[in-house]
């Protein structure tokens, strides 16, 4: 059967017609843009026979440009806008080079342009600092979040949430708050008493929060009160007779004042959120404090001198317990209340300090573990927030007006009256 087709060579070495095209490599110009080139009497012949030849830099009629950044990493990368690029075609793709980017004289090299070798700006390092604090804090909020949650698990029981009222929240609106410190010591501790029951409470304050109010009024554990159903006792004996439930309605009963919320300090793990923090700085005078026989039997030993004192978690725990001070003999009860608020106020004043940048994320995962609360995690930031705006206002101590000894014990003893005018003062600043 006849064809009507060119011939060509075939492998027996039979010769056909050439075929009526020619053959180009990609990406390569045809012989026909360019005049001064003499077409090839090969019909077979590719229009680049050298591999290694590279093309020359064609200049274009139009120019190239990056699209604008998309997202954030792309912002941090430097990738603040546009940028031309101007490269030649470079074979085996559409449009060349790929991300290469060409520079200097024509026909140099392709490189990329890293992230890290772009001009570094004022305005770009302030927003990778930026960005890093944001990450920080965010990081920080979740871990917050997080522990806050696990430690609602064992919060306080559903009978003390009963005897709270409610309030407003405490950005626009103003609660009382009631903390509780427990004498409850570390677990494996050797401390004598240790595990001897009847947990009572080391330390009372009621904190007037919200608002940008922020006012405290400390009330001192042997303070002698009606406790309901069990009569006239000291009224750290209230938490030790029916929990925090008992001890907020007597409270209440004693200041005729209706708590929002509660906030139980576990002195135990107190010393690792003042670690996590990196310590406080407290102005004390002259501390010899040996408490349940000293560290040499399993207590906690103090001393200090008078004037500024770092201190860490354990040396903060011995002066808010510190009731004897066998280097001042006027320390009393009182004295050991002002030393607490104290360490309050540095703890407050430490949060919102710029050192606690590096140490954030700790301490906001640590921080719930050391308090047992009637408020979730976003309550919690109210009232941190709340007491920022609040500030530092001195705090007023209940000074009874006698210290008689009843039913064998020493007890402190304030007049109604006395007890009026304190909480009006938490009431109203005044």
């Amino acid at each position: 059967m006849s064809e009507d087709r060119p011939q060509r060579p075939g492998r027996s070495g039979q010769t056909e017609d050439p075929p009526p095209y020619r053959v180009y490599r990609a990406g390569r110009e045809s012989p026909q843009s360019d005049p001064g080139r003499r077409p090839s009497s090969d019909p077979y012949e590719l229009s680049d026979p050298d591999e290694r030849e590279r093309p020359a830099r064609v200049d274009r009629p139009y120019k190239l440009y990056r699209s604008a950044p998309r997202g954030l990493m792309q912002r941090l990368r430097g990738e603040d806008g546009p940028a031309v690029i101007d490269r030649p075609s470079r074979g085996g793709g559409r449009g060349g080079g790929g991300r290469d980017e060409w520079s200097g004289d024509d026909g140099a090299e392709p490189r990329k342009v890293r992230w890290w070798r772009r001009r570094w700006t004022p305005f770009r390092v302030l927003r990778w600092i930026v960005g890093i604090c944001v990450f920080w804090l965010v990081l920080s909020f979740v871990l917050f979040m997080i522990s806050a949650s696990i430690q609602s698990g064992g919060s306080i029981p559903a009978s003390a949430k009963r005897e709270l009222s409610s309030g407003p929240n405490m950005v626009t609106g103003t609660d009382t708050v009631l903390v509780l410190g427990l004498d409850q010591r570390p677990k494996g501790s050797k401390e004598p008493g240790a595990f001897a029951g009847g947990i009572r409470t080391d330390s009372i304050m009621l904190w007037r929060i919200g608002g940008g109010t922020s006012r405290r009024l400390s009330i001192p554990r042997d303070t002698w009160v009606n406790i309901p159903g069990h009569g006239q006792s000291k009224i750290n004996a209230a938490y030790a007779y029916g929990g925090p439930a008992l001890a907020i309605k007597t409270i209440e009963q004693f200041t005729h004042i209706k708590i929002n919320h509660v906030i139980i300090v576990n002195l135990a793990n107190f010393p690792v959120f003042i670690d996590a923090i990196g310590g406080i700085d407290v102005h004390t005078g002259r501390i010899c404090s040996n408490i349940s026989g000293g560290a040499k039997n399993g207590g906690f030993s103090l001393y200090l001198k008078p004037g500024e004192h770092h201190l860490s978690g354990i040396q903060a725990l011995t002066l808010a317990r510190t009731r004897d001070n066998a280097c001042n003999a006027a320390s009393t009860d009182l004295t050991r209340e002002a030393y607490q608020q104290q360490i309050l106020n540095d703890i407050k004043s430490k949060l919102v300090s710029p050192s606690i940048i590096p140490r954030l994320p700790w301490a906001s995962w640590d921080a719930p573990k050391a308090v047992r609360t009637d408020m979730g995690g976003f309550t919690l930031m109210q009232l941190f927030a709340a007491s920022e705006v609040g500030g530092s206002a001195p705090t007023d101590i209940l000074k009874p007006t006698g210290s008689p000894v009843i039913d064998g014990q020493d007890a402190l003893v304030a007049t109604p009256a006395d007890v009026r005018q304190h909480v009006a003062k938490l009431i109203t600043g005044h």
